[in-house]
């Protein structure tokens, strides 16, 4: 048994409802690991659990990504052992010194990605691996709209989309975040106070992307579907605005007959398989340089609500 600390809420809310306490974690089922945390990962879905958006169980410990070394291994488990170094995904738990985590989740990290690097991208350069390669496979010579340019996943799509030849049009707030998405590899970038369909069409001649990756949600929809060329791909991903509003069929139809999808990563990570196809990409394009981590801050656990104060 080891006692951990732990962030846990019992009620959904603000970030006051996050709680430092300890924890007795038992030792691990058989098909679990005990994972000692040395770095973990800061995530937009972390305030949706906090908030009610995604519901959980309570009382619940937040955190989907966490990296560090392997504490203990249940019987059943092969792939991983005491003592190397981990990163790994989960609905939830890693707000913790230590956590209990299923082996199926668990990925062994090459030398060449440390802890903190590893904790910083896992989940969201799985996510830029999704829509890249599962979600709308894209090829040379697609044009593809990114909200969000600068944030979390919308900062490793850009580069790795740009390493595909694909043609990137990254959408930002400010003129500061315009120049990084352009440093990332951006072909071109709108501010969101333009009209953003209108200088689209003017960036493609007219046409319109193949696809729209947005994280924004609720605000940006109607705006990506009329970006959109016929026969373009809509993806929702995310909802940093609010839920999108209910799509009447009819109006995919009328933007050209466009496709519209809400993916979510955990349906294409459901098997060891996937997860460590998509990890394979992650880390080769880590390898080559192809995408980085940009930690642009770190927090002690017991800080996790000014964290969450910060991310919002």
């Amino acid at each position: 048994m080891i006692e951990a600390r732990i962030i846990r809420l019992y009620e959904t809310g603000g970030p006051d409802v996050l709680t430092e306490e300890t924890m007795v974690v038992e030792g691990p089922g058989p098909s679990e690991v005990i994972v000692r945390n040395s770095a973990i990962g800061l995530n937009f879905i972390d305030t949706y659990h906090r908030t009610g958006l995604y519901p959980v169980e309570l009382p619940f410990i937040p955190g989907t990504e966490g990296a560090g070394v392997v504490d203990s291994v249940g019987s059943d488990v092969t792939h991983v052992s005491e003592g190397d170094r981990v990163v790994y995904l989960g609905p939830g738990g890693a707000y913790a010194s230590h956590a209990r985590i299923p082996a199926a989740s668990v990925v062994k990290l090459p030398d060449f990605v440390d802890d903190e690097t590893a904790a910083a991208t896992f989940l969201k350069g799985l996510t830029a691996w999704m829509l890249l390669f599962e979600v709308f496979k894209a090829r040379p010579g697609d044009t593809a709209l990114i909200w969000a340019a600068a944030g979390g996943v919308g900062s490793l799509i850009v580069p790795w989309a740009s390493s595909l030849g694909v043609n990137v049009i990254g959408i930002v707030s400010t003129k500061r975040k315009a120049e990084r998405v352009l440093e990332n590899g951006a072909s071109d970038v709108v501010l969101v106070t333009e009209d953003i369909p209108e200088r689209v069409k003017e960036l493609t001649g007219g046409t319109g992307v193949d696809v729209a990756y947005d994280s924004v949600g609720k605000d940006s929809a109607e705006l990506s579907i009329r970006s959109l060329r016929p026969r373009g791909w809509f993806v929702t991903y995310g909802n940093a605005s609010g839920p999108v509003e209910p799509i009447a069929p009819g109006r995919l139809g009328l933007a050209g007959s466009a496709v519209m999808t809400r993916p979510s990563l955990f349906d294409f990570i459901s098997t060891p398989e996937e997860i460590r196809k998509g990890a394979a990409a992650l880390f080769g394009a880590l390898r080559v340089g192809t995408i980085k981590a940009d930690v642009g801050q770190r927090y002690a656990l017991s800080d996790a609500a000014e964290a969450h104060r910060a991310l919002e």
